[in-house]
């Protein structure tokens, strides 16, 4: 009876692992975002949104690599997939689903953060 309710435990605790979080990325505030710009080194902060609403206005040293076009294939913009990878769009819908693609692709790294339109820090225009 011990060994049954062990490995029932052991089940239900793999069951609500998974409902954590997405698989494959971590969502995070802007805030920790924002900590991790001004602390750390070695990340790409990548905007998922058009290429025309890029060119309005970004996160100073934001790479664009528009949703709709990451797929199957690794985006060549991204070539280390152990590399973390801030990612945002506008109001943070194209964002989970980007980072979720790119996790489906073998992303080790992915920290999905939100959209600009609440963005706090600096923001730049081409």
């Amino acid at each position: 009876m011990k060994k049954f309710l062990a490995a029932l435990l052991a089940a239900i605790t793999l069951i609500f692992a998974g409902c954590a979080r997405p698989s494959g990325y971590r969502e995070i505030t802007q805030e920790e975002a924002a900590k991790i710009m001004q602390e750390q080194s070695g990340y790409v902060i990548l905007d998922v949104r058009t290429e025309q609403e890029f060119a309005g206005g970004h996160i100073p040293n934001a790479i664009n690599v528009p949703n709709e076009s990451i797929a199957d294939k690794q985006p060549e913009q991204l070539p280390d997939k152990n590399q973390m990878i801030l990612v945002y769009c506008r109001s943070g819908r194209r964002s989970k689903e980007a980072a979720q693609k790119l996790a489906d692709m073998g992303y080790t790294d992915v920290r999905e953060f939100g959209g600009i339109n609440t963005w706090q820090g600096e923001t730049t225009a081409q």
